[in-house]
């Protein structure tokens, strides 16, 4: 069982995009992307690991981290992420300060163990994080705040919208970061030659997946000339799509953005995107109530790239953690003296 510290976090106060503000020289997209991966190291006891079935015949790999409260916050990584991702385990260590209990969860191919379906995982699989919110909600607790970075923000967003009035009472709400919340747009932003580096990276690894399911189902999945690929569209219209029942790459980004989708969400929830952020297309900064809906917060920091929020604190925590502390203790009405700034 995880043991709490002494005391919670030392700066949690009204918070808005507006309160971020990065040394100068962190004040690049491209630099605060890549910060969190190459140079923070996150302190946490090991959690329990759990794998709990799909009806599929498959499986998905669950951290917990318990110190028995009785509000949970279920977290979701990224593209090609897992849950020990600095940014799930630094958010992890944030909410556990503030008195939650943590679950963090690998999406089906990901932290380094292949499933056993030809199917992994996309940006519109509900049913996996459906089956999560379930089992933690089995677990017998009385409050649920759902996270997600990225491809995790905008399947944590596309869930609450499918869920809509019919979404669990224990749900209090979400807070998700980094969202391609419009999947086409920002297919096509990672596609430009400056993002080159970042295409590169997430090819080379979902590739290498392609490469040993392919010897799993070799009658089903053909990785000849895969080095080929230079881009979403070509692999998600060769693999992505037909693996997961979809047309083709347009018919499953259209399917599986979560914009069009936010005004059917039904308890609060907050997305947090950089405005430097090189993943995300102009699409994924909506402002208008018709697109957000009436639960839907929508902020847009000036600086923070992508899923990187650094801050160079004296107590370890990123600005992204204590926006999300903040955020989960208005819904929860922990502390109603903390109100967001507007």
């Amino acid at each position: 069982m995880y043991k709490a510290g002494p005391h919670p976090l030392q700066s949690v106060s009204p918070l808005s995009a507006l309160d971020y503000r990065p040394p100068v020289w962190l004040r690049s997209g491209h630099l605060q992307s890549v910060w969190s991966t190459l140079f923070r190291n996150v302190a946490l006891a090991e959690p329990q690991e759990e794998i709990i079935a799909t009806p599929d015949d498959d499986f998905l790999r669950l951290d917990w981290y318990r110190q028995g409260s009785s509000r949970l916050a279920i977290l979701s990584h990224g593209l090609e992420g897992h849950s020990r991702r600095p940014y799930m385990v630094g958010l992890a260590r944030a909410l556990l300060r503030d008195g939650w209990d943590v679950l963090t969860w690998n999406f089906r191919s990901c932290g380094g163990v292949m499933n056993r379906q030809p199917r992994y995982y996309h940006s519109g699989a509900t049913g996996d994080l459906s089956r999560v919110v379930g089992h933690g909600l089995a677990q017998g607790y009385d409050t649920l705040y759902l996270g997600g970075f990225s491809m995790g923000g905008n399947l944590t967003l596309l869930y609450l919208a499918e869920q809509g009035e019919r979404v669990a009472s224990a749900i209090a709400g979400a807070i998700t970061f980094s969202v391609p919340c419009d999947l086409a747009g920002s297919a096509r932003v990672l596609a430009l030659p400056s993002r080159r580096v970042y295409m590169k990276r997430f090819l080379d690894d979902l590739g290498a997946k392609m490469t040993e399911k392919a010897h799993l189902y070799p009658d089903l999945i053909d990785v000849t000339d895969i080095e080929k690929i230079r881009n979403f569209q070509q692999f998600d219209d060769r693999y992505t799509a037909p693996l997961h029942g979809f047309r083709d790459a347009e018919d499953y980004w259209a399917h599986c953005s979560a914009l069009p989708r936010l005004k059917d969400i039904r308890v609060p929830a907050l997305m947090v995107n950089a405005v430097d952020d090189p993943f995300l297309s102009r699409n994924c900064f909506p402002s208008a109530r018709s697109v957000l809906g009436a639960h839907v917060q929508a902020e847009a920091p000036k600086w923070g790239g992508h899923v990187g929020f650094v801050e160079l604190a004296g107590d370890g925590y990123y600005w992204s953690e204590r926006r999300a502390v903040a955020h989960a203790r208005r819904v929860t009405g922990r502390n109603p003296e903390l109100q967001e700034a507007d």
